[in-house]
């Protein structure tokens, strides 16, 4: 880091839940809304390139911008990622991204990804996502052969995270099990493509 770089001081909590039956789901939104979510179930790096991007624009998510298309496809291919995406009325709204092949012996998923584009926060769908994607993290073994049944579901989130991530998780019935404190460079917000 150069001297003239600045740094921001931001708090890392660790969540998780130890059993399906600690779920406390969300309302599913009216049939009115248009809500949906589905499992993009065919690989697709310039999709999932896409959702990170905007989803992360003003959040900082910086780490995966660089990422090739062979590091996307390698990601997306292994046995237990999942990418869940919720729809409103047919138009991308954000999406969950479950990670069941890093810790798979174990029987542990993460929630690598989670959040919503700008403009559908703050209109129910966040919890309702959440809810469905941690259901899916955990029967992810019906639908890959040969995994063991799912024992935990982690996440992590930051105070450079959306206002509300922390509390959607909490109300949804993940716990604290760790917290963090520390220096990072103070990069700005990428926007959702250059000069945004």
């Amino acid at each position: 880091m150069s001297p003239m770089s600045t740094t921001v001081t931001v708090t890392t909590w660790y969540l998780e839940q130890n059993a399906p039956g600690e779920l406390t789901p969300a309302r599913v939104p009216e049939e009115t809304a248009g809500v949906s979510v589905a499992r993009a179930e065919v690989p697709s790096p310039e999709f999932n390139r896409f959702l990170y991007a905007s989803v992360g624009a003003d959040t900082t998510w910086v780490d995966r911008l660089p990422w090739t298309y062979a590091q996307w496809e390698h990601f997306l291919g292994r046995p237990g990622v999942e990418t869940w995406v919720a729809y409103e009325r047919g138009t991308p709204a954000g999406f969950i991204e479950l990670d069941g092949a890093s810790e798979a012996a174990q029987g542990v998923v993460e929630i690598s990804y989670f959040g919503l584009l700008p403009a559908f926060r703050g209109r129910g769908i966040g919890g309702h996502l959440l809810s469905v994607g941690l259901a899916r993290a955990w029967d992810l073994a019906r639908r890959w052969e040969g995994r063991p049944a799912t024992s935990r579901v982690w996440l992590h989130t930051c105070s450079r995270d959306g206002r509300h991530a922390r509390a959607n998780y909490e109300r949804r019935g993940l716990r604290v099990y760790r917290t963090e404190t520390g220096d990072e460079p103070d990069v700005p917000s990428p926007g959702p493509w250059p000069g945004a």
